[in-house]
């Protein structure tokens, strides 16, 4: 049986920002940034996106409900891409794991692929969108602002352009718009797309959420489309002011608990991890690790295991609940191949530890050892206790349980029994 150094609990005292009433902050906001809009009976399309956002339900309900009182009426529309396996079958099943329903927006869900096409970008690109938000009085966008997975870009990451551009684009606008990225680079593919888009769909507002380091929703802003420009970059950098990062800039070997859709568009977020989708190091992020070993995929994710590739190591229960055809419909739109690799793969922990540590060149009982549960959350990770001096000497840092042996059952799994990381509640 593998050595694996003794592991402690640390805890980062991260910034919280959190919203006491998200519902009546969404509410606030609306009346304040569009009480010029005027319902009047319109059909409204209230996009939303496939990511886990904290209190994404009560937002989504505030919103409907202000739309209906103004006298519209309001339906969702899934702007996700080729999220869900691009079926509307699919797309329905990520909201309603999102915990978005018909019955928990009190309006219906209107899911079809149907695009049509709204013209062409300066460069000579098709620009696609959803029938459903095309042929509706008004459209209202809502979606996290964070920095992008894909590339590095000081004014657009992943929020409204990109929802305008890919995410209402559905199958065919998210793979026209990836595959002109190849050639025009993401930022300009992108905006020029979005420029499309806010020209000729009827786009009403926009409702942007920014989360804090605890992955809390800290931040509505709802504000006419016309501002999307100059409030966008601005919401930027206030998340990446809050997003967190690995502990420690030298590790030899991340042990990630989760990877999925719901926790990341990549699976997950390459400003954490430092690498983007193309395996290479992301410039901005200093923390690194010599080899990454991805444990789960969430059932959120309904099989779509997107981001395996982005791991030198997986265990063999994360290829199994891999859904191919999802995951590849996925990297095919996104044009990443790289993401949906099934790298090594091994039937315990041990072996997948001990895998990762020689990939790194360490001796598995001596490794700098990481594990978080995703990330998204790095409140609370083991470390082992190689890391013990760097804790000492950082006040944001404190070691909540002391090292002890590493659990593992006699199979070689971490065991439940005495496992730090699975009984510590999110700070």
């Amino acid at each position: 049986m593998i050595t694996l150094p003794a592991q402690m609990l640390v805890q980062a005292r991260l910034q919280s920002h959190a919203l006491e009433d998200p519902a009546a902050a969404t509410s606030a906001q609306l009346e304040a940034g569009l009480h010029a809009l005027e319902g009047n009976g319109c059909r409204v399309a209230v996009a939303v996106g496939s990511r886990g956002i904290d209190r994404l339900p009560l937002v989504v309900r505030a919103v409907v409900d202000w739309l209906r009182g103004r006298g519209a009426q309001p339906f969702l529309v899934p702007a996700m891409g080729s999220h869900g396996g691009a079926t509307a079958e699919g797309q329905a099943d990520v909201l309603a794991t999102l915990g978005v329903t018909e019955d928990s927006a009190g309006a219906p869900i209107r899911p079809s692929m149907d695009v049509v096409e709204l013209g062409r970008t300066v460069d000579g690109v098709p620009v696609f969108t959803a029938r459903e938000a095309r042929e509706a009085d008004g459209v209202v966008l809502i979606n996290r602002v964070k920095p992008h997975t894909d590339f590095e870009s000081p004014r657009l990451g992943s929020g409204l352009t990109k929802m305008c551009a890919i995410g209402l684009g559905k199958f065919d606008g998210a793979a026209t718009c990836h595959r002109a990225a190849q050639s025009l680079g993401y930022e300009r593919a992108i905006v020029e797309a979005a420029r499309v888009v806010r020209a000729r769909l009827p786009l009403w507002g926009c409702v942007a959420l920014v989360e804090d380091g605890h992955h809390r929703l800290a931040n509505v802003e709802a504000f006419p489309a016309a501002r999307i420009d100059e409030r966008e970059p601005v919401l930027l950098a206030q998340a990446r002011a809050w997003m967190p990062s690995l502990p420690f800039d030298d590790i030899d070997v991340l042990v990630v608990d989760e990877i999925g859709k719901n926790i990341s568009g990549a699976g997950m977020d390459t400003n954490v991890i430092g690498r983007g989708v193309d395996g290479r190091p992301f410039a901005s992020t200093t923390a690194r690790a010599r080899a990454i070993y991805a444990r789960s995929l969430t059932p959120e994710s309904h099989g779509n295991a997107i981001g395996l590739g982005l791991a030198d190591v997986v265990s063999t229960r994360l290829v199994a609940a891999m859904d191919r055809r999802v995951t590849y419909t996925n990297a095919l739109s996104a044009l990443t191949p790289s993401t949906a690799r099934i790298p090594l793969q091994f039937d315990t922990d041990a072996e997948c530890i001990g895998a990762a540590a020689r990939l790194a060149g360490v001796d598995p009982a001596k490794a700098r050892v990481v594990r978080i549960r995703s990330t998204l959350a790095l409140d609370r990770f083991v470390a082992s206790e190689a890391f013990a001096r760097e804790v000492d000497g950082r006040p944001e840092l404190s070691v909540l349980a002391p090292p002890r042996p590493w659990p593992l059952t006699p199979e070689g799994d971490f065991d439940a029994a005495g496992d730090l990381l699975a009984a510590a509640a999110p700070a």
